[in-house]
C-alpha cells in the first residue's frame, strides 16, 4: 500500500476570509480528494518577526532567540511534508511580507552555525511544490517576480516547481467570479500536485521522443 502524502499549504495573507484563503482551500479539496494528508495553516499565527542577525542573536544552545511559533511551523509541519503550496497576495508586485518571512527565517536553521543544519537541508529538499496567487490586477506581468522567486527556491532545494494558479479579485472571496475559473484550477493542482508530470531538462538529459504515452 502507498504511503499517503502529506501537503502543507501556507497562506501568506492576514485575511482568513479572503482570496489567498479561498484558493488555500480549493487546494485542499483536491488534494485530500487525491488522498492527501493536508494541513492549511496561516502563517500568522506562528510567524511575528523578520530574520536578524544569527551570528549576535542565536542562544547558546543554537537554537533562534525569536520568541514565535516559526520553529513549530517549520519543524512540525514543513519539514515533515513531501508536498507544499504556497498561497499569497500579490503586494508591491512580490510575495507578502508573512510569505518572505517564512522563507527568509529557514536561514537560521539551515545555516552551519545551526548545529542539525544538515538534518534540516535534507529535509527541506526534494518536495513538490506549489503556487497560487491573489491579484486584482490581470496583467500577466504582476506574477511573473513572484514566479521566478518561487521556481529559483525550489531549484536551490532540489524541489519540483509543478504548477502555478493566479485568481484575480479584490474584495473578500471575490476569486470566485474570475471567469478563469481559479478556484477550479487550484483544486486541481491540489489533486494533482503529487503525480503531475515535472520536466526540466538539460542539454545532456536522457529523454524519449514523446512527451505524453
Amino acid at each position: 500500500m502507498s504511503k499517503t502524502k502529506k501537503l502543507l499549504v501556507l497562506i501568506g495573507s492576514p485575511r482568513r476570509e479572503g482570496n489567498s484563503a479561498a484558493l488555500a482551500q480549493a487546494v485542499q479539496r483536491g488534494a485530500e480528494a487525491a488522498g492527501a494528508q493536508v494541513h492549511v495553516r496561516f502563517i500568522d499565527d506562528y510567524v511575528s518577526g523578520f530574520l536578524r542577525d544569527c551570528r549576535s542573536c542565536r542562544l547558546p544552545d543554537g537554537e533562534c532567540s525569536n520568541r514565535d511559533r516559526y520553529r513549530e511551523l517549520l519543524f512540525d509541519e514543513y519539514l515533515p511534508a513531501e508536498g507544499i503550496v504556497f498561497c499569497t497576495p500579490v503586494y508591491w508586485y512580490g510575495v507578502s511580507a508573512q510569505t518572505k518571512a517564512f522563507l527568509d527565517r529557514m536561514f537560521c536553521y539551515y545555516s552551519a552555525s545551526y548545529p542539525a543544519s544538515q538534518d534540516v537541508i535534507a529535509r527541506m529538499s526534494r518536495k513538490r511544490i506549489g503556487l497560487a496567487l491573489a491579484s486584482e490586477e490581470t496583467y500577466p506581468g504582476a506574477s511573473l517576480g513572484i514566479v521566478h522567486q518561487i521556481q529559483e527556491f525550489s531549484r536551490y532545494t532540489h524541489s519540483a516547481f509543478v504548477g502555478v494558479v493566479r485568481g484575480i479579485g479584490n474584495s473578500s472571496g471575490e476569486v470566485v467570479r474570475d471567469p478563469e475559473s481559479p478556484l477550479s484550477a487550484a483544486e486541481k493542482l491540489g489533486r494533482d500536485l503529487f503525480v503531475r508530470t515535472y520536466s526540466d531538462y538539460r542539454l545532456d538529459t536522457v529523454r524519449g521522443s514523446k512527451i505524453w504515452e
